[in-house]
C-alpha cells in the first residue's frame, strides 16, 4: 500500500505556505501595508500571479481599519463573505451585516427589476456611511452600490469590491477603480475574485498577523 509523506504540523503549513507566496510573488510596486494584504488573498487564492491585478486607493488599508477601530460595521453581500469574516480579529461591538435573508428582498428585487443582492444595497443605507463594505459574490451590488453613492452623496470608509464572474464582474471592478466619489478601494481586475480572496482582505486588513495561533 502507499505510503504519503505530507505536513501535519498546522503552523509549519501556514508558515510555508507564506513563505512560498513571497518568494514567489513580487510584491515591490505595493506599499507595505496593501502588500500584507495582496499576500493573504494569494493565500486564499493560491495565485501567485494575482498581484499585478490588484488595483487599490493608495489609503483604502488605513481608512478601514480606522473605521473599524471606531466601530463601524462591515456590509456584506453573501453569506459567505460574511461567514469567513474571523469576528476575534476585529474590534468589540463591531458588527457584521449581510441582509440576504430579509424578507423584504425579494419584493424590492422585483419592483426594482434587479438582483437581490443588488437590492440588499439599499437596506445597508442607514449604516452605510464610515462603514467598510465587502462585496465578493455579485457584481450588481457593486455597480448598485456605486449608484447609490452617487444618487445620495452618503460615503463608506472604504470598499473591499472583488466579486468574481463572467458577466459584469470585470466592468463592476473597472467602475470602481475609476469612480468620481474619491471612494478608498481595494479590488481585482478582470473576471478573478471571490468570496474567499475577499474575506482574506477583510481579515488581513482587521490583523497583519501571519501565524496560525493568530487567525482566531
Amino acid at each position: 500500500m502507499p505510503t504519503y509523506d505530507y505536513f501535519t504540523d498546522g503552523a509549519a503549513i501556514y508558515a510555508e505556505s507564506f513563505a512560498i507566496i513571497r518568494r514567489e510573488t513580487d510584491l515591490s510596486a505595493l506599499p507595505d501595508d496593501v502588500a500584507r494584504v495582496a499576500v493573504r488573498m494569494v493565500h486564499a487564492a493560491a495565485q501567485t500571479d494575482l498581484v499585478p491585478d490588484i488595483a487599490y486607493s493608495p489609503g483604502i488599508v488605513s481608512a478601514c481599519r480606522d473605521a473599524l477601530a471606531g466601530g463601524a460595521p462591515i456590509l456584506c453581500d453573501s453569506r459567505m463573505v460574511a461567514t469567513g469574516i474571523i469576528r476575534s480579529r476585529l474590534p468589540e461591538g463591531v458588527g457584521v451585516v449581510c441582509h440576504l435573508g430579509d424578507p423584504r428582498l425579494a419584493e424590492l428585487a422585483s419592483s426594482g427589476r434587479t438582483t437581490k443582492t443588488a437590492a440588499a444595497v439599499d437596506l445597508w443605507l442607514p449604516r452605510l456611511q464610515g462603514a467598510v463594505v465587502a462585496i465578493g459574490n455579485a457584481p450588481t451590488a457593486l455597480f448598485r452600490l456605486l449608484e447609490v453613492v452617487r444618487d445620495t452623496g452618503v460615503r463608506p470608509a472604504g470598499v473591499i469590491g472583488i466579486p468574481v464572474g463572467f458577466v459584469g464582474a470585470a466592468e463592476s471592478k473597472q467602475a470602481l477603480i475609476d469612480n468620481p466619489y474619491g471612494l478608498e478601494f481595494l479590488t481585482v481586475r478582470g473576471r478573478r475574485g471571490g468570496s474567499a480572496i475577499t474575506v482574506a482582505a477583510i481579515n488581513a486588513i482587521a490583523s497583519t498577523a501571519e501565524t496560525t495561533n493568530e487567525r482566531g
